[in-house]
């Protein structure tokens, strides 16, 4: 399944550190890690929440192996485009390990 995150400049600094390769762990209270199913979707957030917040925000693209992917039920939780997957924070090390490829930076707005 290919994915999007919107990120702030610490996260994107951690991820740079993994070699591309792997998402930091979520931060306490943050019990879940929500990767977007579409690019306009991760431009919004990061536009709306990471640029008025940080100065900065970073779209990213990666692929996770189906057989992960297919444990969670996509979650619409606004408009129609608006759909992510919920995966518990305790399951971040596993989807990192189900990774196709890197991490790659597909746009950063200002």
């Amino acid at each position: 399944m290919l994915l999007y995150r919107p990120v702030n400049q610490a996260e994107l600094d951690l991820i740079i550190q993994s070699d591309w390769k792997r998402f930091p762990p979520r931060l306490d209270g943050q019990p879940i890690f929500y990767p977007v199913l579409n690019e306009a979707y991760a431009e919004q957030i990061t536009r709306e929440w990471n640029v008025p917040t940080y100065g900065v925000g970073y779209v990213l693209k990666f692929e996770v192996a189906d057989k992960f992917t297919n444990r969670y039920d996509v979650q619409k939780v606004g408009l129609d485009h608006h759909l992510e997957l919920w995966i518990p924070a305790e399951d971040l090390p596993a989807m990192n390990d189900q990774m196709i490829g890197k991490i790659e930076l597909i746009n950063t707005f200002h």
